[in-house]
Formats: structure tokens, sequence, C-alpha cells
């Protein structure tokens, strides 16, 4: 079960089965590495429905190339176990039956163990056939890396929010880490209109949302050169920015009234004083780190609050041309960059709300197959954000990354950067 070179963005000169075998093993490690401080009763338990346990996390990524590699390699296929093709299919209709989502943590058999035993399996025949691919299959096997990535980021988003809803308020990593540098002042960085480009360029790994690259107009505009920090979106809350229905939309309104929400995710207010739950456990509210957990309602109503509004994507793209991919591993909670420079904070600390609905390129077209269900069917009603988080895997992050999600969620890693129009 191939997919087409173009769909993934990768060209032949970049895929070589020893490179792609060595990246296998990284990637594969590295998801081992971040479960490894869960308990098997941590990785058993789903504490929303948004969520999913870290043994199915684990268990997915490995169903993946089980399914989309394997099936079509090997002659003689036979799964690693029958049940396995519906408890840990996550959306693909495709393939077939999927296991309800919201009961994924009712599963306590497999248990972790075998998940795992699941997982060197599908290694070690993974190992055979990568020796031999082609360059298509090669491309499969790299967009399931990729999407492997994704996973692991996901694993530490639904871990801190299991963790959250413990009394203990335990620690995902008990390690000391140090406190943001203060942040450079806010300078707003104008660009004027004209006629851009955004989007992945054909020579490089993209997913399919991210491509055609196309031409856009764009009005004059400023942005923010750094993002907002826990400090400035505390006298947003003090100033009792979620009391006030005008700064919000409708939706975000009724959110608010809905759920309680009276400071972003994982804030809590005791005698006065802020605190963070984080994945190093309970700590004093950073003021100089960016605000994080915030959802596109909160960002939006901030931004009206401080006579500003969001970015568009192709804005958030085009200003962020220049700016540095981060270069080291995962952190466990956003910093800041300090006085690095404009825009230095765009990749590795939050990913950045857009004011952009989550919606195709001009020209996409979905790959065939059960495999072009990846992206596409998603692409309604959710929002874009860009750049990367303190948690995205190191490679991963690139310009024309789109994430997205719907305006209400607030447990991914993301945060606010302001933009206006000129006066």
């Amino acid at each position: 079960m191939a997919t087409p070179a173009a769909q993934i963005g990768t060209p032949p000169a970049r895929l070589s089965p020893v490179d792609v075998a060595q990246r296998y093993r990284d990637v594969r490690r590295h998801s081992e590495v971040l479960a490894a401080p869960l308990s098997p009763e941590d990785a058993c338990v789903q504490s929303m429905p948004d969520a999913s346990p870290a043994k199915w996390h684990l268990a997915h990524v490995t169903w993946f190339f089980e399914t989309f590699v394997l099936e079509a390699a090997e002659r003689d296929f036979e799964p690693h176990h029958p049940a396995f093709r519906v408890l840990f299919n996550s959306y693909y209709n495709g393939i077939g039956k999927q296991y309800p989502r919201p009961d994924r943590g009712l599963m306590t058999r497999p248990s972790l163990r075998h998940v795992m035993d699941y997982r060197h399996a599908v290694d070690s025949r993974m190992k055979r056939v990568i020796g031999d691919a082609d360059h298509d299959r090669l491309a499969i096997i790299e967009l399931g890396l990729h999407h492997e990535q994704q996973h692991q980021e996901l694993l530490l988003m639904d871990a801190k929010h299991l963790l959250s809803r413990n009394p203990l308020d335990p620690a995902y990593a008990d390690i000391d880490v140090a406190r943001a540098a203060p942040p450079a002042p806010l300078e707003w960085l104008a660009f004027e209109p004209g006629l851009v480009e955004i989007g992945a360029a054909a020579s490089t790994f993209h997913y399919d949302n991210e491509s055609p690259r196309h031409a856009c107009w764009l009005q004059p505009f400023e942005i923010a050169s750094r993002v907002v920090t826990n400090g400035e979106y505390l006298e947003f809350v003090r100033d009792g920015g979620y009391r006030k229905p005008m700064l919000w939309l409708a939706d975000g309104w009724a959110a608010v009234n809905a759920a309680g929400w009276t400071a972003p995710m994982y804030w809590r207010e005791v005698d006065g004083e802020w605190f963070e739950f984080t994945l190093h456990g309970l700590e004093a509210l950073d003021l100089d780190a960016p605000v994080c957990h915030v959802s596109h309602y909160e960002a939006d109503a901030y931004a009206q609050w401080a006579d500003a509004r969001l970015p568009l994507e192709a804005e958030w793209e085009h200003a962020a041309a220049q700016a540095p991919l981060p270069q080291r591993a995962v952190m466990l909670h956003p910093r800041g960059v300090g006085t690095a420079g404009p825009f230095s904070d765009a990749f590795g600390q939050v990913w950045q709300w857009t004011r952009s609905a989550y919606l195709p390129y001009p020209g996409f077209r979905a790959a065939g197959g059960a495999v072009g269900e990846y992206n596409g069917k998603f692409m309604s009603g959710q929002i874009s954000l860009r750049g990367s988080a303190c948690i995205t895997p190191a490679g991963h992050a690139r310009l024309s990354y789109r994430n997205f999600f719907y305006p209400g969620q607030r447990w991914p890693f993301c945060g606010i950067r302001l933009a206006r129009d000129p006066a």
C-alpha cells in the first residue's frame, strides 16, 4: 500500500534505506524514552475523551507501520494480533472499524508489557523490510516516522492532563528547571502589502496539508516580535477579562460560562498567589515564561483586550521566514528566549494560534486510499496554529507546518502572538 512521493514531498535523493533505518531506530527509541517515566497504571488511564492513554499511543504508531508498510511488503503477512487492527485504528475508515475513542482508557488488556512486545515484534519485521524498500515504500515509512513524532507530542500532552487530575500533583519528570529570563520589550514588526508565497517547497518533507505552495496577497500588517508572557496575560485576568463578554467571540463566551474558565488551563490561585501545574509538578507561576494552554477563544479575547488581533497564518509564515529552527531536544515547559531577538521564539516554545480557519490550500487534493484520510477530512471547523512547542520533537518543526485544533481546546501547548493593522 504505497503513496505517491508527491504527496509526501520528499525527493528521491533524500531517501536511502540506510538513513531511513537509522531514523526509524531513533524515533522508535525516543517514544519509549518518553513513556518510561510513566507507570503501567499511568499508561493505561484516559483522563478525558480528547486524550488517549500512553499505552494506546505506543500501540497505534506501531499499528501504522504494520498496516501501511508490513501488510503490503510481506508476502505471507499475518497481523501480530488480529484484534489490534480494530483496537489501535484511530480514524481510518478505509481500513475498517475502530474501537471508540472515548473508551480507550477501558482497555486494561493488552497490558503495557504486551504493547511493548508488539512494538518490538513489528520493529524486527520492519528492519527486514526497510533494507529492500523502494522509494515509495521509504516515503510511507518516512510519513510514519513523522506521524510517530506527532504522537510523541500527544503522549506528553495527554500525560500532563492525566497527572493534573491527581490531587497529589505528581511530576512526570522530577527535575529542576531554570526560570525564564526576562523577555525583551515587545516590538511591532511592520510589513508592507504585497504578493507572497506560502506553503512547503517541493524539495522538503511535508504533510499534504502544507501544499501546494501558492501565492497570496497580504495587506499591510504589524506582528509582535515575541509571544505573550504569563505576566502579561495575568494582567488580563486581573482586569476581569473573563468577566467581560464584549471581548469574547459568542462561542467563546458560551465556553467560558459553560466550563467556568477564569484563567488558562493548569493555572491555580492559592491564597492570592498564582501557580501552574507543569510536567515538573506544581510550580509558582513564571511571569516571564510564555503563556500556555489557552484556547483560541482566550487568545482572541486577549488580543481584543490588548487592542490587537491574532495573525493570519500567511502573515505568520511570511514574518517567521527568517526565524531559527530549534536544534535542541524536547523541553517539558515553555521557558522563553529572553532577548535573543525578534521572532526567536517562533519555534520551540508554544504553538501560536492564528485567526485562520484550517482549510485546504488552493489546488489541494488528498492522496488516494486510506492514507489520504491523514489530514484532508479534518479541514472543517478547526483553527490553524503555527510554530512549534517546547514538547515538539527536534527536527519536527518547520516554517510551513500547519497544526490544527478546535477553538475550545486547551490541553495542547498553545500560546499567543499578537498582530495588528497599521494605524
